[in-house]
């Protein structure tokens, strides 16, 4: 790596690295009280300290009745927390058996025979956090995301391996897009393949291709995603789902950086950079012999955890107005009822479910400010009376499913064919249907052509 100065002119100026911001954070040491490992002492850094048997582990103990990934601390500004991965023996604290708590400074925490303290010094800690309100397509300036901007600045420069924990919903595909983006692999592919889709019997293929013949039904010879991703980076979604089976040849392909095709017999160099995403607990599955050990610390090089939304509520007029105009561009800012009816909301399914919202809301007519129309002339917020009004709670659950879904077709259908002009060709195109299918939702809603101005052959159903 080039130093920070590199061969000047004599009279030129010397430019001095920009300083990088950062926060106070508590001076967390776990120090080891009883137990084979007494004595043992070990700083969290980076926010996170895994305790356990495993190599890798930042307070790595030699009791044999401690799990391999047996919990972990994390420290956050004003908190502590103490989280189980499923341990056999399980993690106690006073007695109670804890799964996922916080603990003040002082805390005994009981690992099988071994007592670990949880100790805060009287100097803090420091770290760092980006002055960027998004990254990419990240969008949001809380200082969880700040916390987590800070760590993807410090590796897109670099080919480190990425492993991104989170609940379901909160774009752990959207940080490997992101991350790609800002990397010096930017200009190459970005190959994301999802592991929970793929049947066992064709992992092997997907990942690293095969040639003709090696199997039934292999016809031809076929790239695999290293392959495709040669050059780029190689997003493997919901990497807790791949089978045991073919663990050890995932980290021989990231360990040589070479693959073989599925009857090859020739080993061919990959240069892909490995980001895996996980909403399952990795730590647990190393425990529950479902994943390996040296797999796990060797995606998790460096491991991020994507906050879920209800720990940055100050992001969600900027998600929400992010999504609004991606949907309607050049729409202006959402009113201000909205905003604040969005806040008084929960979003159990976190990004993903407030992007469904706000897309609903459109499509259902919601907030669409007049065509021409300022932002501040934008049509009104619906209050909670206007959508009760379209929730028929005189039918049961289903019947009010099945009533919902029809008026929401309706409307949808409308609003498409009203923003294409009445083009059905470009509104089917549009709703990812076929023209055929748009005219019969047409027929069967009685959606008659001079209602949105359409030519009246275009909604004429075709002959079979």
């Amino acid at each position: 790596m080039s130093s920070d100065f590199d061969d000047f002119e004599e009279d030129a100026t010397t430019r001095v690295p920009a300083p990088r911001q950062g926060m106070r954070m508590p001076s967390v040491e776990l120090v080891v009280v009883e137990g084979k490992d007494r004595g043992r002492r070990v700083t969290v850094r980076a926010g996170v300290a895994r305790i356990g048997t495993a190599k890798g582990s930042e307070l790595e103990l030699t009791d044999p009745t401690v799990s391999r990934v047996h919990c972990e601390i994390r420290v956050r500004t004003d908190t502590i927390t103490l989280r189980d991965h499923g341990s056999t023996n399980g993690t106690y604290v006073g007695g109670a058996r804890i799964r996922d708590a916080d603990v003040p400074a002082g805390t005994i925490v009981r690992v099988g025979s071994t007592s670990v303290r949880v100790e805060v010094g009287d100097a803090p800690s420091f770290v760092e956090v980006s002055s960027a309100a998004s990254f990419g397509e990240l969008v949001g300036g809380s200082l969880p995301m700040r916390r987590l901007y800070a760590v993807l600045e410090r590796i897109a420069g670099t080919d480190t391996t990425l492993l991104i924990e989170g609940e379901t919903g909160t774009g752990k595909d959207v940080v490997a897009r992101s991350l790609h983006g800002a990397s010096r692999r930017k200009n190459g592919p970005f190959v994301p393949i999802d592991c929970g889709a793929i049947p066992e019997n064709l992992f092997e293929s997907e990942l690293f291709g095969h040639v003709r013949g090696s199997f039934s039904g292999a016809l031809s010879d076929r790239k695999g995603v290293f392959e495709e991703a040669d050059g780029g980076t190689l997003f493997l979604d919901e990497i807790g789902e791949m089978p045991m089976s073919l663990q050890p040849k995932l980290l021989r392909a990231i360990e040589t950086r070479a693959i073989r095709r599925v009857g090859g017999n020739v080993a061919k160099p990959v240069d892909v950079r490995i980001v895996a995403a996980t909403n399952r607990d990795l730590g647990r599955g190393v425990n529950e012999g479902k994943f390996r050990e040296d797999l796990y610390y060797r995606l998790a090089v460096v491991d991020v955890t994507l906050p879920p939304l209800r720990e940055r509520p100050e992001d969600v007029p900027a998600l929400a107005q992010h999504f609004y105009e991606k949907l309607s561009p050049g729409a202006g800012a959402l009113p201000p009822d909205f905003l604040r009816m969005l806040a008084s909301r929960s979003f159990p399914g976190n990004v993903r479910e407030l992007r469904n919202f706000i897309e609903r809301s459109v499509s259902l007519g919601f907030v669409a400010p007049r065509s021409g129309a300022s932002p501040a002339s934008a049509a009104p917020a619906p209050t909670r009376a206007d959508l009760d009004e379209w929730v028929p709670l005189h039918l049961p659950l289903k019947d009010a499913r099945q009533a919902w879904t029809g008026r929401f077709e309706e409307v949808y259908l409308r609003a498409m064919l009203r923003k294409t002009g009445g083009n059905v060709t470009r509104a089917a195109e549009l709703a990812g249907v076929s023209r055929r299918f748009l005219q019969r939702l047409a027929a069967r809603l009685g959606i008659r052509a001079s209602e949105v101005g359409a030519d009246p052959r275009d909604l004429e159903r075709e002959e079979e």
